[in-house]
């Protein structure tokens, strides 16, 4: 995901003297990224309006019934707001690409970028959750443990009541795949709001902007460490619609995730090792795939146990002595936080078994899935063979890759901070692709350690296609849209347009009586790797 382009790396510059940034709330508004925040807040509006009746709404909603709205889920009112709510999606991606192309050529500035990450938040806490019910699923857990049930040996199923009725029919027989922290969080908000899910869904909600807030925190520092741009590190792996409308309006435990794997590693490479990994490993409790970093992490702790030797003259111990050394305090300190959190939530480690539960997921997402789509499709006429037979031999083949590229990884990614980290990347884009299955939300994690390389404008765009395609490609009430082929024909377009958007202003040329100006590659040259863009 990183490039050697021309316009990839480039030598670090200081911020042109000749900007004078906006400095009120009135100058800001009435700048370029200004009107691409108005627009961007007028999206989010717009999404959580069309969400009450195209969203993932509660099965009986009596609220929207005493609002007299219950007409938005039905008939012509859906329809109406299915459409509002993709108006609102495609805005908000219009005024993120608009704000990438300002930043790219150095007109917006980091802590322009940081004030709008709240005014893009602030109405998706209003919405219902949007493009999935998972929210639903994590009350539901949250309350087994909170009435006495083990989360890691029953599903949802064995306690009747609102919130199961509100649950994906798919997950109400699944246990728990989350870590203890997470089912802890999920039984102090069901034990304050019982089983109303609008409280319990708002309160949900708000857990996840303290990973929101590390985010904004963290990834910049990344982007410090590796050579990237703080603000076109902030830019993509938060203002990102993909993170906001999915992480923060879909409810998903990511945010959290997310937010505390990039703090960890921001705090282990600025040497504060015992507290970084003290944050991954609350990470890990939340949900398994921030494990992933934690490898990595040894690596850049024995790199500077090394340096700190060599710079107080000291001969530095055997790579195998700072490896027992590193590795055992990260695993003691590891264990420690895993214990405790799974001794005060009265669970053992059942959910490690629990996570073959996303096997039931099917979709094009996931490497496993195509391939045995694939098969199914090339063999049809000459063998009868179903998708189940074919997803039994494809997933596993595909783990024992994941196996070997995590692996190799490992050990090949350790010479530098730079590797581990792109180490711990690599890692993540396997899981995404390898794993048994793959849904939109699940790409916010690479993108968040992306972010902080210093990436081509090739490379940026590409990822805004991903991502923007990734965020066209789900229903907002969680269906799958993957096999509706306009859908994805529709989507593939938005995805193409949002890439080339980035850098040329009206791709599509509707502006016919003026050219279409591309963004300056002075500009994308002078600031695509500045650390000093406040």
């Amino acid at each position: 995901m990183t490039s050697s382009a021309p316009q990839a790396t480039v030598a670090p510059a200081t911020t042109p003297t000749h900007r004078s940034w906006p400095q009120t709330t009135a100058d800001f508004l009435r700048s370029q990224a200004g009107h691409a925040a108005i627009l961007g807040f007028a999206g989010a509006i717009m999404i959580t309006f069309g969400g009450f009746g195209a969203g993932s709404v509660r099965r009986e909603d009596p609220l929207l019934e005493a609002m007299h709205l219950s007409w938005l889920r039905f008939g012509h009112g859906q329809i109406l707001s299915t459409a509002i709510v993709w108006i609102g999606v495609i805005s908000m991606i219009a005024a993120w690409v608009r704000l990438g192309r300002g930043t790219l050529a150095g007109d917006v500035a980091l802590r322009q970028l940081r004030l709008i990450v709240p005014i893009w938040t602030a109405p998706l806490l209003l919405a219902v959750p949007m493009f999935s019910r998972d929210a639903y699923s994590y009350l539901a857990q949250g309350a087994l443990l909170r009435d006495g049930f083990d989360p890691y040996a029953v599903g949802p199923v064995v306690n009747p009541g609102i919130l199961l009725d509100n649950v994906s029919n798919v997950w109400t027989t699944t246990t728990a795949p989350y870590g203890p922290v997470f089912l802890l969080l999920g039984q102090g908000i069901t034990a304050l709001t019982g089983d109303n899910v609008i409280a319990g869904t708002m309160l949900l909600r708000l857990t996840m902007l303290p990973g929101l807030a590390l985010m904004i925190w963290a990834v910049p520092h990344l982007a410090r460490h590796l050579g990237g741009n703080p603000a076109i590190a902030l830019w993509l792996a938060v203002l990102n619609p993909l993170v906001l409308v999915h992480l923060i309006g879909g409810v998903h435990n990511e945010m959290l995730m997310v937010g505390l794997m990039t703090a960890g590693i921001a705090l282990v490479l600025e040497r504060r090792h015992l507290a970084g990994i003290g944050l991954v490993a609350i990470a890990v409790a939340i949900k398994a795939t921030a494990g992933a970093a934690l490898p990595f992490m040894v690596w850049i702790w024995m790199l500077h146990e090394k340096e700190r030797a060599e710079a107080q003259g000291r001969t530095p111990a055997s790579p195998l002595a700072l490896f027992a050394k590193t590795a055992g305090a990260g695993v003691a300190v590891f264990v420690v936080i895993f214990a405790a959190a799974s001794m005060v939530a009265g669970v053992g480690l059942g959910w490690m078994t629990a996570l073959s539960g996303s096997n039931k997921i099917i979709n094009w997402l996931s490497l496993p899935t195509i391939l045995a789509h694939v098969v199914t499709v090339g063999t049809s006429w000459f063998a009868d063979l179903r998708l189940g037979e074919i997803l039994a031999i494809t997933r596993p083949i595909c783990a024992a890759a994941l196996v070997a590229i995590v692996l190799t990884v490992w050990w090949k990614f350790k010479n530098t901070e730079r590797d581990a980290i792109l180490g711990i990347l690599i890692v993540l884009v396997a899981i995404v692709i390898l794993s048994p299955a793959a849904l939109p939300w699940y790409y916010s994690w690479p993108v968040a350690i992306a972010a902080g390389f210093a990436l081509s404008t090739r490379t940026l765009m590409v990822l805004v296609g991903l991502s923007t395609w990734l965020m066209l490609v789900f229903q907002p009430d969680g269906s799958i849209g993957l096999y509706t082929f306009p859908h994805v024909a529709l989507a593939t377009f938005a995805a193409v347009v949002a890439a080339v958007s980035l850098r040329t202003i009206d791709p599509l040329h509707l502006r016919a009586s003026r050219p279409s100006p591309e963004v300056p590659s002075s500009g994308l040259r002078r600031v695509a790797a500045s650390p000093g863009v406040e």
